[in-house]
């Protein structure tokens, strides 16, 4: 099967030129100008338009179990969004259920996914127990199974977070195998103090949750990753960086040369901590973890990708209904489940608001959305860039088209949206997955279980 995608300006994290791609059996097998469509299965004319390496999502949470309740979207529904937002690849987390081996957990994630993704998809795995155990079952995942980093929580107590010993112990374990320990960054301890200190006062409402998760928290559990992952000698990747004090400790880490990597995610990069401050329980959209933060850690976050201090703009992708799920915490913040949509605005938003605006320029919002992510976790240059050899996952990208955000025409199937009525410029208009279309012209095309598992190797320090 050949393809040919004529006339468009590609665009890469370090390129930008017009040609022509030629696709043969999901593979990218020649770049050039004005090559020959006579023998191409189907040609997509790109006239005027980019033609972008697929975006790579490595944060979503789809199928996961949190909170008394499971995010909205599963693999059909979530990939199905990701595709209209010109995401052609996804790490997801595989969250290793109590009294449950780490193979075992992949066991359960692969069916979670099997026949069901439209694009393309690999795992972390989330280490919620430690034991005896662990260590050779790390090894034997990044060595054979292709899942080559693990997260590990220093929030949630009693339910998600482990002791800094095992964190540790994990950073050891990677400094020997070549995985990479991926962070979920606050003080978890003193949270669940301040936690239970507002309810008792009577504060129950969802601005609550960002008061007692405070940037301080977030801070001190990131310098305090960073020290161990020196101790250990492994590189450590700190998800949703949220705020400037926990910036500028990756900052100083960098600046010694340590492989001390993080992402920020959309809704930091665009919303501030004045969304708690509706009136009644609408607060409850903004309830993520960590919480947005004030206007300055917003302006640090924007710096901070410029400057390469950030990497990665992934999206946490973690939605929960307002009806039926986020309800659960009605009466109590810290039942509310957190987490919201992202994974079909990402691309949109960081184009309008970072390209548009003159934040980042058009060959770093490749990197961010796509090349950087990939090489992080080892998916480069599979995946991740327009080469000759790599899959053929192309997003064309039309410049000039407007989409008005809504939860009336989104395609996760949750009940609202963080953007809801923004109009922004830039919009995937037809996605290739390993050559084959998943979206044409703004139409749906792509059917559940063409999506493909991916064993990946081991990360590329940026």
């Amino acid at each position: 099967m050949k393809a040919l995608v004529k006339q468009g300006t590609i665009v890469t994290a370090l390129d930008q030129y017009q040609a022509d791609v030629l696709i043969e059996d999901g593979v990218i097998s020649a770049i050039g100008r004005s090559l020959p469509a006579d023998q191409a299965d189907r040609v997509y004319d790109a006239s005027g338009k980019y033609v972008l390496p697929g975006g790579v999502d490595v944060h979503t949470h789809m199928s996961m179990p949190f909170g008394g309740t499971v995010t909205a979207d599963d693999f059909e529904s979530g990939t199905t969004a990701a595709a209209w937002g010109g995401t052609t690849t996804i790490v997801d987390f595989a969250i290793q259920p109590d009294d449950t081996s780490l193979l075992a957990t992949l066991e359960q994630w692969w069916q979670k996914a099997e026949g069901k993704a439209l694009v393309d998809y690999a795992f972390h795995m989330v280490i919620r127990q430690w034991s005896d155990q662990i260590p050779a079952d790390m090894d034997q995942l990044v060595k054979r199974e292709g899942v080559t980093s693990f997260k590990i929580f220093m929030a949630y107590p009693g339910a998600l977070m482990l002791d800094d010993a095992s964190l540790f112990k994990a950073f050891q374990q990677t400094a020997t195998n070549g995985g990479l320990i991926c962070v979920h960054a606050e003080n978890g301890g003193a949270i669940d103090v301040l936690v239970k200190q507002a309810l008792a006062a009577g504060n129950t409402g969802p601005k609550y949750h960002m008061l007692t998760r405070p940037t301080t928290a977030e801070a001190e559990a990131t310098h305090r990753a960073i020290r161990l992952a020196e101790m250990a000698g492994a590189p450590v990747y700190f998800v949703h960086l949220s705020c400037a004090d926990a910036l500028e400790m990756v900052r100083a880490a960098r600046d010694r040369s340590l492989p001390v990597h993080a992402e920020t995610c959309p809704h930091y990069l665009f919303l501030t901590r004045v969304r708690y401050d509706v009136e009644g329980f609408e607060g409850a959209k903004y309830v993520m973890t960590p919480p947005l933060r004030a206007q300055h850690d917003q302006d640090a976050l924007w710096k901070g990708l410029a400057g390469n201090d950030l990497q990665v703009i992934s999206t946490d992708h973690c939605p929960f209904c307002m009806q039926g799920q986020k309800d659960l915490g009605k009466d109590d913040f810290s039942l509310i489940p957190n987490g919201a949509p992202g994974v079909e605005t990402r691309l949109s938003m960081i184009y309008d608001g970072g390209v548009r605006s003159g934040r980042i320029t058009l060959n770093r919002f490749v990197e961010l959305v796509s090349t950087a992510p990939a090489r992080m976790m080892g998916l480069y240059p599979r995946k991740g860039t327009i080469a000759v050899g790599s899959d053929a996952d192309l997003v064309i990208f039309d410049p000039n088209q407007t989409l008005t955000i809504s939860a009336a025409t989104h395609h996760s199937r949750v009940d609202y949206s963080l953007y809801e009525g923004l109009e922004v410029t830039g919009v995937p208009t037809t996605v290739l997955v390993r050559g084959e279309p998943v979206l044409v012209d703004r139409q749906l095309v792509g059917k559940p279980g063409h999506g493909q598992f991916l064993k990946r190797n081991l990360y590329q320090s940026l």
